[in-house]
């Protein structure tokens, strides 16, 4: 299985689908007085605790793959990967989600209730933005050294030696074998 990095294209339209998610959900409060605007304290906490622990999960594997340290399940190494490319794409999506509501209620923003929701969404952004951060260097972190497949043209050069001296070394036997 080959894995590759995610492209920068994918996380511009999780941002582009969360912001016009944001924007919708910010018109849909004012036309039916909705309060879903903004985001707990908790959100961005999570979201900041979630970063870490995938960041120490890839500066893991970063480790292994530099020989520092001596075991890994491959699972870990995977589950790793999978892990910061989610929260990257997750933390995109809300990244425009977040921003999609503080920019329709920055005309707002004089009103109490809209200068919180932009405070509130203001910090969830950010912490968003740290998110994506971590997630790209995860994935930059849990990358391997390539592995020498039996298709890869070094293994291939090693077993055509390994052929020719294993050829060599018996006609040198035979050789001795006719001497003695």
């Amino acid at each position: 299985m080959k894995m590759r990095r995610t492209p920068p294209t994918y996380y511009l339209l999780a941002v582009g689908l969360g912001l016009v998610g944001g924007v919708l959900l910010v018109r849909a409060g004012e036309r039916w007085r909705l309060d879903l605007l903004g985001a707990p304290w908790l959100v961005p906490a999570l979201l900041l605790i979630t970063g870490l622990i995938v960041l120490s999960m890839a500066v893991q594997v970063h480790r292994y793959a530099k020989g520092e340290r001596k075991e890994m399940d491959p699972r870990f190494a995977v589950n790793a990967l999978l892990l910061s490319k989610a929260l990257g794409l997750a933390c995109a999506g809300l990244l425009g989600w977040y921003a999609g509501q503080g920019l329709m209620c920055l005309p707002h923003r004089e009103a109490p209730y809209y200068g919180r929701v932009i405070v509130e969404c203001l910090v969830a952004a950010l912490v968003c933005l740290v998110d994506i951060i971590i997630a790209v260097a995860g994935e930059w972190l849990c990358q391997l050294p390539p592995d020498d497949g039996p298709d890869s043209p070094e293994s291939k050069r090693r077993a055509e030696q390994g052929r020719l001296a294993g050829a060599a070394e018996r006609k040198l036997s035979k050789s001795r074998q006719h001497r003695s």
